[in-house]
């Protein structure tokens, strides 16, 4: 019988990008809009999320090739497509960027009305929305124009299917967001609302951090990806890289 899923999957956080260093900026002065001008998938890496980017490409090019990524899916983000693109330009990557599989379902959580707002901006601006996700949850709020943890769950779980379908036995690289990251650790991992949700409260994700399964034949009836590693930011301590942490600009009430 064939193989469902890869050998190997690696799940990375975008470098820090302009929008990180916005949203610290202005909760710092407490202002209730972050400023930043770009739209959120435009928003650039800043030059620490570069190194970063740079001293992950180094960590993967130092394993043997045949341990490497061969298959790279990434977020249509600006800033996740160019940590993807360092990562192949130090080294870490044989993929050629022009076959990066660009995937939409793999974007940031949308935030709608809520978008480029602190937190002291939704209470102000939104007070029902603030109250509405006091309420429900983050799983379960939707701001309107926006999305819940559930709705990029479910577009996750489609993105997934289409893995298990085409790279059974690859070794494949997903490079996405923060929610993207946690959201997929709840599907494989086969999480409750209040198992994920206390990962999340524990710490953000860091960016440029390794989110690791391996298949393990004895897992289930057909095997199954287990977590070797989760939130793994040693190649960017070796690098002297500072780690960073912060959720987007437009993160402010994930």
């Amino acid at each position: 019988m064939q193989q469902r899923w890869p050998d190997r999957l690696w799940i990375v956080r975008h470098g820090e990008s302009a929008g990180n260093v916005a949203r610290d900026a202005a909760h710092a002065a407490g202002l209730v809009r972050i400023d930043i001008d770009e739209r959120d998938v435009d928003v650039p890496l800043s030059q620490l999320g570069e190194r970063q980017s740079d001293a992950l490409g180094r960590w993967f090019a130092a394993m043997p090739v045949e341990e490497r990524p061969d298959v790279v899916l990434t977020s249509p983000y600006r800033r996740a497509l160019r940590t993807a693109e360092r990562l192949h330009q130090a080294g870490g990557l044989p993929v050629d960027p022009t076959d990066f599989v660009i995937d939409e379902r793999l974007r940031e959580k949308e935030f709608g009305v809520l978008d480029r707002l602190t937190t002291a901006g939704i209470r102000q601006e939104f007070p029902e929305q603030a109250e509405f996700r006091r309420l429900l949850g983050k799983f379960y709020h939707r701001p309107p124009g926006g999305e819940s943890w559930c709705d990029v769950i479910l577009r996750l779980r489609s993105a997934l299917d289409t893995i298990s379908l085409h790279h059974g036995e690859r070794r494949v690289l997903i490079v996405g967001h923060q929610v993207v990251v946690l959201c997929l650790r709840y599907l494989l991992e086969n999480m409750t609302e209040d198992e994920i949700l206390a990962i999340d409260a524990a710490g953000d994700v860091a960016n440029c951090s390794v989110t690791e399964y391996r298949f393990d034949a004895k897992a289930g009836p057909r095997g199954g990806l287990c977590l070797h590693r989760y939130n793994f930011v040693a190649p960017l301590e070796e690098a002297g890289a500072p780690v960073t942490a912060e959720p987007d600009a437009a993160v402010a009430a994930r």
